[in-house]
């Protein structure tokens, strides 16, 4: 009864998931069955803004508004430099750019993320495989102990088993030790 109520229930979802991407095929605006607006869609045609390394001119200024001070900023720049000073300079290049080089290139802590998710990830598997040893797998079976195996060595070299290459051969019973 009740793994046929599962099935019944991935059958709906299925069909409602189905449903909400028929919804957006068509070229719905919201989704099926929900309130929450859908996020916007960016324009790849149009130009962007973006800090790599590898691309040092992004195809737009980092800045798109600017405000009363910045365009009197941009029609000073229009004259000699010399006249700016530095932090003139820097507000000029943080209009047009949001980081420098060594900005881009500064280790991020994105390392300790991955780590913590390993080491996260390591202990539970750790803990699973604790909780296994406890409560799943059996115990050990009395052919393990060192004592039963002395004993069974002992009648394996007193029966005298595969006395030409084998276990036997490779013991002297004249001297009663291993060769």
């Amino acid at each position: 009864m009740i793994q046929m109520l599962h099935l019944t229930a991935g059958r709906v979802g299925s069909r409602l998931a189905s449903r909400a991407a028929a919804a957006f095929s068509v070229g719905s605006a919201r989704m099926a069955s929900t309130s929450h607006a859908v996020s916007d869609v960016v324009d790849m045609s149009k130009p962007q803004y973006w800090d790599r390394r590898d691309i040092p001119l992004p195809d737009r200024a980092f800045k798109e508004s600017l405000t009363a001070a910045d365009q009197s900023l941009k029609q000073k720049e229009k004259g000699p430099w010399g006249q700016l000073t530095k932090e003139e300079k820097i507000a000029l290049y943080r209009m047009s750019f949001c980081q420098t080089y060594p900005e881009m290139n500064e280790p991020s802590a994105e390392w300790k993320t991955v780590m913590g998710g390993i080491f996260i990830f390591l202990g539970i598997t750790g803990l699973v495989v604790l909780w296994q040893s406890i409560y799943v797998y059996p115990e050990t079976p009395p052919t393990f102990d060192p004592e039963l195996q002395a004993k069974q060595i002992k009648r394996m070299l007193d029966m005298r088993i595969n006395p030409i290459e084998g276990f036997s051969a490779k013991w002297d019973y004249e001297k009663g030790q291993w060769k």
